[in-house]
């Protein structure tokens, strides 16, 4: 177990980077912080010059790969970070120097126990990309086809099994303050990175996420996922099918190619919907560079590290939810949210869907070039304060990739209704899953298994098991001691730590934290 001087040395000097950008500022002006951790944040940036404007993303990068990936994780939470934080979050690039050839043909050939010649006939030594996690050669096996080999970075796994530990152990101080931190739960967050990242950390999982996804998309024309090459996959080092097509973010390009951008950009945000909603499993990570425009005009996304997955029950809702929005149905909408447990009964279902109203109806019928689906969702982040609604983090990753997709078909299309493009798939979705037909279908189904169960054993496990509504069971969060808690567990210079556990966790915390809901 990592001593709290430990965690606390770490979060000092990540604290003094964050400083040194500015990342600092924020929290100090918020009326929500405590007033301790804004005299702390003060005694962590002092003496440091900073720059006029705030950069959280030059911050992450700095500190290094496990912090990148949080500071992504972060920019899909402005009520969490703020708005400005989560804006300049989203430009934080997973991009680092490459690590020297040599020691990728080293990792690759102890991962497999052989030769690389034994697998590979051909490997360029320059990467085509260097993250913080991985990075990607071309190579040509012996059979003779061309793929993409990722490798993860030698050393990884320790390196954010490290830093996650410090995350888990500033979280859980920063939550036992109370308040604010407690509703926003900072420390389900970090449970929920920890897991998404161990996901990433394992090339396996990577390849069956791929596998599994293309097996759920084979059935929807013009879009595609690339095959694994299973003989040469494990833990550390993937092998996948080279993709030969045009970045989407190139739109001059796919003009020049004769590529029709409104159709494409419809397409693409038809896929997401059938996976986010039909099948509850999607592609997360669906930034411009993960997605390639083959010359048939097949979409083709790479890169299935970061995934997504929705129960259907939650699904049910989401498309409800969706299509009471399109429609302006406020009062079916805001009932979804009561009936999901999103919002606590006490409150009024009236009240919460005049709030809704306030944030859908300047949006509906506009193209996105004027107002968005990302407007949209930073709107009902700023209500959940109101109605005392807590964090759901199942739902998170979908929030960045509907930014995401929404952001590409407007690069691709900028006369784009979203809600004019969603509408109509999800309304026929509600009417095939939540009609009369399947609802009879459902009952039958659900009736049936019913009856071939024991009574008593039905009544046992809907005891231990009760409803949780539409949130799914949180993951078990890890036991940690608070540095105030080892005065009378342990009678140790407990003040001393307390001091400097407040200091370290207000500096990177207070930059994570910066401007909470804005």
């Amino acid at each position: 177990m990592t001593r709290p001087s430990t965690h606390i040395w770490r979060l000092l000097k990540w604290g003094r980077t964050l400083a040194r950008h500015g990342a600092l500022r924020g929290i100090e002006r918020d009326p929500n912080t405590p007033a301790p951790v804004k005299r702390l944040c003060r005694i962590a940036r002092f003496g440091t010059i900073q720059p006029a404007e705030p950069d959280y993303a030059g911050a992450f990068q700095e500190i290094g790969p496990a912090a990148i990936k949080l500071g992504q994780t972060l920019a899909t939470r402005p009520d969490l970070v703020g708005e400005d934080a989560a804006k300049n979050l989203l430009s934080l690039q997973d991009s680092l120097p490459p690590v020297p050839f040599e020691q990728i043909e080293a990792a690759i050939a102890a991962s497999f126990e052989k030769p690389i010649d034994a697998l590979f006939s051909e490997i360029d030594p320059v990467p085509l990309g260097a993250a913080s996690i991985a990075q990607v050669h071309r190579g040509v096996t012996v059979d003779g086809k061309t793929v993409a080999i990722k490798v993860l970075r030698p050393g990884i796994r320790e390196r954010f099994e490290r830093d996650i530990a410090t995350y888990e152990w500033a979280a859980a101080h920063l939550e036992a303050m109370g308040g604010e931190a407690q509703r926003l739960r900072p420390r389900l967050t970090i449970a929920n990175f920890k897991r998404w990242t161990n996901r990433e950390l394992d090339l396996r999982r990577e390849a069956a996420s791929a596998s599994e996804l293309a097996q759920g998309m084979r059935g929807i024309e013009g879009y595609r996922i690339p095959e694994i090459d299973w003989d040469r996959t494990n833990g550390r080092v993937m092998t996948i099918e080279w993709i030969d097509g045009i970045k989407i973010s190139r739109t001059e390009d796919l003009v020049a190619a004769g590529h029709d951008l409104p159709d494409l950009a419809k397409r693409l945000v038809l896929a997401f919907l059938t996976q986010a909603i039909s099948a509850g499993f999607f592609h997360a990570d669906m930034h411009q560079g993960n997605l390639f425009v083959q010359k048939d005009g097949t979409i083709v996304a790479i890169d299935f590290g970061i995934m997504g997955r929705i129960d259907r029950r939650a699904r049910q809702w989401l498309a409800e939810i969706l299509y009471g929005l399109t429609t302006g149905n406020y009062k079916r909408v805001a009932e979804i949210h009561f009936e999901a447990q999103y919002v606590p009964s006490y409150h009024s279902v009236d009240e919460f869907a005049t709030a809704l109203r306030a944030v859908g109806e300047p949006m509906r019928g506009k193209p996105v070039s004027e107002l968005s689906v990302g407007q949209m969702l930073d709107g009902l982040f700023a209500i959940t304060r109101d109605f005392d609604m807590q964090t759901q983090p199942h739902l998170l990753l979908l929030q960045k990739t509907m930014v995401m997709v929404e952001g590409i078909a407007t690069q691709l299309h900028p006369q784009i209704n979203m809600w004019d493009v969603s509408a109509p798939y999800v309304r026929s979705w509600i009417r095939d899953e939540l009609g009369p037909e399947a609802a009879i279908a459902d009952r039958i189904r659900t009736d049936f298994d019913t009856l071939m169960r024991i009574p008593d054993l039905v009544r046992r496990i809907e005891d231990r098991f009760p409803s949780k509504g539409g949130a799914p069971e949180p993951p078990p969060l890890p036991h940690i001691e608070l540095v105030w808690e080892r005065r009378a567990n342990k009678g140790r210079g407990w003040l001393g730590y307390a001091a400097a556990a407040a200091v370290g966790g207000a500096a990177v915390w207070g930059a994570t934290l910066a401007g909470w809901l804005g």
